[in-house]
């Protein structure tokens, strides 16, 4: 049976937790070959975690070589700058017909160094191309421009971005809200389905990107969109649970 393709637009995480390297092995444990286009790399420098935009030639380059793949599904991760979000865009717009799920990085958890504002703008662009949406709770905060402090806001919010032209979305709560429960929203226009799972104090790195890449997973693999969430949402938790400090645990014993 061949594998059906599936593309990445994301960032290299030179820990490998996040970006690229949970969009790629999400792929490969849904038996889906995963191609990727790679927006920015990674580093530790003495300002702190920076991240180093692709070249916009390269970035252009990379996409242009993957033009005629037959890819049955994109998800977006962190477009660094505007230049590369309206290369990102003129992909997705070439790619109509078959499901995209936009992962909004606004904000990284180690760096604000970004274009917020413009970057915004930019990526509110996307909402009438893409499937899905799946902002965090600080990230729905900047695309609303608003506080969200509670579940009623989250749910205000979803409706909200969801006027402004995503079809679906999903805020993913964390656990921003409560200390005992992970809490996500998900509206597709006329329904809310609350996700609660219990909060884990494992390794989380990648999480974000895992759920987006699951959520587009599942999209190419037939489910429909409220099933492809909430199936995301279990293989996260259950990622999660059964991870270490650097990923998936080792069965073997220090020497």
């Amino acid at each position: 049976m061949t594998s059906k393709y599936i593309l990445a637009i994301s960032g290299n995480d030179v820990f490998s937790g996040g970006g690229l390297y949970a969009d790629l092995a999400t792929y490969n444990t849904n038996h889906l070959h995963g191609f990727v286009a790679v927006t920015c790399l990674t580093a530790i420098t003495d300002k702190g975690f920076e991240v180093f935009a692709t070249d916009n030639v390269i970035f252009s380059h990379q996409l242009e070589s993957l033009k005629d793949v037959p890819f049955a599904g994109i998800k977006i991760g962190l477009l660094p700058n505007v230049d590369i979000a309206e290369r990102a865009l003129d992909f997705v717009k070439a790619h109509t017909n078959i499901p995209v799920v936009l992962d909004p990085v606004l904000v990284c958890k180690e760096s604000h160094d970004v274009e917020v504002s413009a970057l915004r703008k930019e990526l509110l662009k996307f909402f009438p191309y893409v499937t899905i949406i799946t902002p965090n709770l600080v990230e729905a905060e900047l695309l609303i421009q608003k506080p969200i402090q509670n579940l009623d806001e989250m749910k205000e919010a979803a409706r909200y971005l969801h006027e402004l032209g995503a079809k679906n979305v999903v805020i993913k709560g964390g656990n921003r809200l409560s200390q005992e429960k992970a809490v996500d929203v998900f509206y597709d226009g006329s329904e809310f389905n609350i996700l609660e799972y219990p909060v884990l104090k494992q390794n989380n790195v990648g999480a974000g990107c895992t759920f987006a890449s699951s959520i587009a997973s599942q999209l190419v693999l037939g489910k429909e969109v409220s099933e492809a969430v909430s199936i995301s949402k279990d293989f996260v938790y259950q990622a999660i649970l059964h991870s270490d400090r650097y990923g998936v645990k080792q069965n073997y014993e220090e020497k």
